[in-house]
């Protein structure tokens, strides 16, 4: 009896984006399979239901292996094992590292910890993200605040050197790190309108102006944590809102910096009055921990009807009725 077997040898590892997006992504190798048959896969190549199955099995164990060097990605550009190209290596670290804005938005400012891993199982629930995929962000997220967080330097430059990212993924996983040391509140049903982006851009100009970093570049910890004395000079803030002479100033000064740079500028000159005051109002207060982990509580709260317009948002926010 006599049996035929094909037998490819090569040293170039394959990587089909396709498959690894689905092994991201939490599928079982059968799900995966069922998803690329539906795709008309079968059709386009001729390939048989068993070989694609193999084959499927196959991507699947070598993103398994992968996975403890994507883990600390300097260790997959060094090995000599696998030989991928440079630019497919780069592809693997990014996806790896990518996230759902709807699963960052959940964990946005919580602690890394296992406690908030037991509610990954509502999360997957709630945001229809399956639970490997949720865990994978989770362990993500937790596995560069671990890294960086006693670092000295640029939080950025830090994530960058050490995990290999593009600037605009390492930026983001900057102000997911900042918000979680700093325990920031983003859950509240009355920010649900804020995105991800959002925060993150508000974290970036915080790492930059509030941070001890942002005095002091010897500091440890620089672009981690808030600046104690910043925060308290804040207070000086209240005469701006209490001498008119010294808010009229305030007010000419913002305006010329602002005209013609902002879409609704007639709306922040006519609200001035009121936005400085709720601006001020949360910011004297800032030297409380409490009141930073609600500093976007407060401003949403306190400072509503301004900085609706200003947001591209309805005049008054939060949509009454508050909760």
């Amino acid at each position: 009896m006599t049996s035929e077997l094909d037998i490819f040898v090569g040293n170039t590892t394959l990587i089909d984006e396709d498959v690894y997006r689905l092994w991201l992504d939490g599928y079982s190798v059968g799900d995966a399979v069922a998803l690329r048959v539906r795709s008309g896969i079968l059709e386009q190549t001729g390939a048989t239901a068993a070989v694609l199955q193999s084959d499927t099995m196959d991507h699947y164990r070598t993103f398994h292996m992968l996975e403890r060097l994507l883990h600390a990605p300097p260790k997959l550009l060094h090995q000599l094992i696998y030989q991928i190209p440079p630019s497919r290596q780069a592809l693997l670290i990014e996806r790896y590292y990518a996230f759902d804005e709807a699963f960052v938005r959940e964990v946005l400012g919580k602690k890394l910890s296992k406690g908030t891993k037991k509610d990954l199982d509502d999360i997957s629930t709630k945001t229809g993200i399956t639970l490997k995929s949720c865990r994978r962000q989770f362990d993500n997220f937790k596995r560069v605040f671990k890294v960086v967080e006693e670092m000295r330097g640029s939080l950025v430059d830090n994530v960058q050197q050490h995990f290999l990212l593009s600037d605009r993924l390492a930026r983001d996983y900057a102000a997911i790190v900042f918000f979680a040391n700093n325990r920031f509140e983003t859950g509240k049903k009355k920010l649900q309108y804020l995105s991800f982006g959002d925060f993150a851009f508000c974290a970036e100009l915080m790492i930059q102006n509030w941070t001890l970093g942002a005095v002091d570049s010897q500091v440890d910890d620089m672009d981690m944590d808030l600046d104690k004395e910043f925060l308290q000079d804040l207070k000086e803030l209240k005469v701006l809102v209490a001498d008119k002479d010294l808010l009229d100033l305030h007010k000419s000064l913002v305006c010329t910096a602002l005209r013609g740079k902002l879409g609704v500028f007639s709306e922040m000159e006519a609200n001035f009055k009121n936005l400085s005051r709720g601006l001020v109002n949360v910011a004297t207060k800032l030297t409380h921990n409490k009141d930073v982990r609600d500093l976007f509580v407060d401003l949403v709260e306190k400072a509503p009807g301004p900085l609706g317009p200003l947001h591209g948002h309805p005049p008054w926010l939060p949509p009454a009725p508050l909760s």
